[in-house]
């Protein structure tokens, strides 16, 4: 049997299809309400700017070096090898030149000098009693006492302890040379910089056991590109900054070197630096600043602000106020650069605000939304 049709399911279908209808009608709705219709291309693009200046610039050149002492001796037995008896001093200590700074244990370097001295004396005792010989028979040969033969073998035997003598006493020299070997003495006022050896260290000839330095006046030592030959000439006023100390000291070029290196091309220079006060330590490194020609009118804007390239400098320039603010890319010589500072011809105007950030993704005729940069990236 066939159950009887129910009238109102139709209808129920039909407005539940008409409620989901509705609801995705409001859902697209709101969709395209929350849809931005404006081009971002069109809206200001946000930017920090900074504006140009006018600056005096003078061409310099820079080289790096190292501040080397005046003098530098490392001290240590030259002849004799030994035992270390004494270290004196450690570095930091101020000695003047004479000072004894460590001894060697050189009992037998002692001993070996005293029985050279007894040979030589005992060479010279007998040589005098042959020269006497010798004298005896030269006055008996006048009475024909002695035959000439005699005389002439007296005289040779004298000569040759002569010589055996002189050479004893140049081996007691060699001996009291080494002897001195076993005082060590500063060779120059100064300061001492390394310690390399304690008491009991067994040391050799040509083996450091101290370092002294002198640098009552310090030497800049740099290498400098062959072009800048004539520009280093002795007396050249030359400002080093010495990294270790942070602080700029004043010199000449002191030397230069007559050629250059035949692998780097370079040529050497040093600087001399007066430090009485020694405030400076050697071995370090610093930068030599040498004024290359005259100052000449500039506009100085950060050189985080530009792209350097073949001697141009590509930036943004903003033209316009508030909501007519663009940008557009120029072109412009570059003088040169010191630090974070970028020098450029003076057809950019001083005073002309230049992007400094955001300028990555920035297009000619951009509008932008300008804030003035508060602090400036080097």
């Amino acid at each position: 049997m066939i159950p009887p049709k129910r009238p109102g399911v139709p209808g129920v279908i039909l407005a539940g299809a008409g409620v989901l209808l509705g609801v995705g009608a409001l859902m697209i709705a709101r969709a395209e309400a929350r849809t931005n219709k404006i081009a971002l291309a069109s809206s200001p693009q946000p930017v920090a700017v900074v504006r140009a200046a006018a600056a005096m610039y003078r061409p310099s050149r820079a080289y790096g070096g190292t501040l080397a002492s005046w003098v530098e001796a490392r001290v240590g037995p030259q002849l004799l090898s030994a035992y270390i008896e004494t270290v004196l001093v450690r570095p930091g200590a101020v000695v003047h030149r004479g000072d004894v700074l460590a001894t060697l244990d050189c009992r037998n370097a002692s001993a070996s000098t005293l029985a050279v001295r007894m040979e030589a004396r005992a060479i010279a005792t007998r040589q005098r009693a042959v020269a006497d010989e010798a004298s005896r028979f030269r006055s008996m040969l006048d009475g024909g006492f002695v035959s000439s033969v005699e005389v002439e073998q007296g005289t040779a035997r004298g000569t040759a302890e002569e010589a055996d003598l002189e050479a004893r006493q140049a081996r007691l020299e060699q001996a009291s040379i080494a002897e001195d070997d076993c005082v060590l003495r500063a060779p120059f006022d100064g300061e001492i910089a390394t310690r390399s050896l304690d008491p009991g260290a067994f040391v050799r000839p040509g083996a450091s056991v101290l370092t002294i330095v002198d640098r009552a006046t310090v030497r800049f030592v740099a290498d400098a590109p062959e072009t800048d030959f004539d520009l280093l000439r002795p007396g050249t006023p030359v400002r080093v900054r010495v990294y270790a100390t942070s602080k700029d000291v004043p010199g000449v070029v002191a030397r230069r070197a007559p050629g250059t290196d035949l692998q780097t091309r370079t040529v050497r220079f040093e600087v001399d630096v007066p430090d009485p006060d020694r405030d400076i330590p050697t071995n370090t490194t610093g930068e030599a600043h040498i004024d290359a020609g005259e100052p000449v009118p500039a506009t100085e804007v950060p050189l985080y602000a530009a792209t350097v390239r073949a001697g141009r400098a590509a930036l943004f320039v903003v033209e316009g106020d508030g909501a007519r603010a663009a940008v557009h890319p120029r072109s412009f010589e570059v003088k040169g650069e010191i630090g974070g500072s970028l020098f450029l011809d003076t057809s950019l105007p001083a005073g002309t605000r230049v992007v400094l950030e955001g300028r990555e993704l920035l297009e000619d005729g951009d509008l932008v939304a300008t804030r003035e940069a508060t602090e400036v990236r080097r």
